[in-house]
């Protein structure tokens, strides 16, 4: 059972700030900010390709609503959310769950370096791929 299953079955504790039939929402315990929260479906599924639709739509409303909260009740300027899918993607507990992240002006977070370009053809070749 991981980490998440546990919360959700009540053997570990956590900071919870949400919980539905379908969704629980809790403090990450390593926050980027304060406010940093999880967004968790409560059944098991690893990976995005797993996750029911009914189970993604009741985990994305929620998401937006904590979303809601940390602008009107923690005055935050901005959130990112965030998916890890998969180890390589840097997802390190096997369980869907959605980062949201409170953002404020000058906070030093980098959410994405953009350094990386296409080469001529590259994009072209990609979208022949995706269309495939």
């Amino acid at each position: 059972m991981c980490i998440f299953c546990k919360i959700i079955a009540g053997e570990i504790t956590c900071h919870k700030i949400y919980e539905d039939d379908q969704v629980i929402a809790f403090l990450d315990i390593k926050p980027v900010n304060p406010g940093h929260a999880l967004v968790v479906p409560k059944k098991h599924y690893e990976n995005l390709e797993e996750i029911s639709e009914a189970d993604f739509l009741a985990l994305m409303l929620i998401v937006k609503k904590i979303g809601g909260l940390l602008k009107t009740r923690l005055g935050v300027e901005a959130y990112n959310v965030g998916i890890n899918n998969g180890a390589a993607a840097g997802q390190v507990v096997p369980h869907v769950h959605v980062h949201v992240i409170p953002r404020h002006a000058g906070d030093g977070h980098v959410v994405w370096p953009r350094t990386a370009e296409y080469k001529a053809g590259e994009a072209e070749a990609m979208v022949k791929k995706f269309m495939s």
